[in-house]
């Protein structure tokens, strides 16, 4: 089900003064882990022969496994496309925050390699901005890509060569449309008051509350314990497991469930499988978040990363509980979407194959990875390279 953006683009603007200090609080859904050490030197690649020559270098970084292993997964597919000898794979430390002086070292790094044409940031965490700048002054030849940037947009815009993100905001409208499609009565939105003081969290709330009175939903807040607080996530993950057959018992088996915490999602698919109810989005749209756990799942090595097998084991041990309809994701995880999607496109610009200035060609370079339409607008209609998306949503 693909949904026009609409006027996507001027509201962005009139958001670049806040959406600055929320994208750090949406990238991970606010619970990724940290504290932990990462790997800081190139990633070991797997030894097999390339999908595609190329005549000169890719630089890549993304987090970890830990941190985010959509995009490490993400990068060791660009290795396994365009070969070990011509992709340097880095990644950012688990807690970055706290170490923007590696995060940078680590980018402009990549570009010491004379070879190295392309560098591609996924997440383009915060300290890329200073990274890209000492790139430009010893190496203007150099094509950025900005995957999912935390850092200010309106600076973003102007000065990556290209940046794409998910359209938050939009996804506000879209689940409840999910939501209507699966024929649902009430919506439930689990939070805590940590990131309904977000801006982006707390807005997006509110266009789904509009959108459900628009489209006959009842819609409920409900406040969850916030995996920071004392209890931790243990107290959260318990929470959501014992209150969604209790808002069950009160608003029916047509309520659906939504969350702004990532740690809620496996709890929330086991309960609702158990008891009942529907799941249009999870906070972090993707065939891995939660469900594979959740369900049960154990994901061989030589299938990681393969969301066509991901996907139609989720679908069939959905089936198996005669729960066939009640879910709903985006088909691949929006950020490996990204990483795979904007290589490709900016390893055809530097060959003359492709123009990532061109929207119509991001848009299909997106759809291309995606294998279902998407809906794409410029963050500024005027001038740079910066992008909003949504993926059509696929029900298990």
């Amino acid at each position: 089900m693909t949904v026009p953006l609409r006027s996507r683009a001027s509201s962005a603007l009139a958001l670049a003064a806040t959406l600055s200090l929320s994208l750090l609080a949406l990238a991970g859904c606010g619970s990724r882990p940290s504290g932990q050490t990462s790997a800081t030197n190139a990633v070991a690649s797997p030894a097999a022969p390339p999908e595609r020559a190329i005549h000169f270098k890719i630089g890549i970084m993304t987090g970890t496994v830990s941190q985010g292993e959509d995009e490490f997964r993400a990068g060791q597919m660009v290795i396994q496309k365009y070969g070990a000898d011509h992709v340097r794979h880095v990644t950012y430390p688990d807690n970055f925050m706290n170490e923007q002086e590696t995060v940078i070292s680590q980018l402009v790094g990549l570009a010491d390699d004379p070879d190295v044409k392309v560098i591609i940031v996924g997440q383009a965490i915060p300290g890329s901005i200073a990274a890209l700048r000492k790139i430009r002054e010893k190496r203007p030849d150099i094509k950025l890509a900005f995957i999912e940037p935390h850092e200010d947009p309106t600076m973003v815009n102007d000065a990556v060569d290209l940046s794409i993100q998910p359209d938050q905001l939009a996804r506000g409208r879209t689940i409840v449309e999910v939501a209507k499609t699966m024929g649902v009565t009430d919506l439930v939105h689990y939070s805590f008051p940590r990131h309904m003081s977000q801006y982006l969290l707390a807005k997006r709330r509110d266009i789904m509350k509009d959108e459900c009175a628009k489209n006959g939903i009842k819609f409920h807040f409900v406040t969850a314990p916030d995996p920071m607080g004392e209890g931790g996530l243990n107290a959260t993950q318990q929470f959501v497991l014992e209150d969604v057959p209790r808002e069950l018992k009160t608003y029916g088996p047509k309520t659906a469930f939504f969350s702004t915490n990532c740690g809620m999602m496996d709890p929330m698919i086991k309960s609702v499988i158990t008891n009942g109810g529907y799941i249009p989005e999870q906070c972090c749209p993707s065939p891995t978040h939660g469900y594979p756990t959740a369900l049960g799942i154990a994901i061989p090595a030589d299938k990681a990363g393969d969301m066509a097998y991901i996907n139609a084991e989720n679908k069939k041990i959905i089936a198996d509980h005669h729960m066939t309809g009640h879910f709903a994701t985006w088909p691949v995880p929006e950020v490996m979407l990204s990483i795979r999607a904007m290589t490709d496109l900016m390893v055809d610009s530097v060959e003359g194959k492709a123009d990532y200035k061109d929207p119509a060609q991001v848009k299909a370079y997106m759809e291309k990875k995606a294998g279902v339409p998407i809906t794409i607008a410029k963050y500024d209609p005027a001038k740079g390279n910066s992008y909003l998306f949504l993926v059509s949503n696929i029900y298990y």
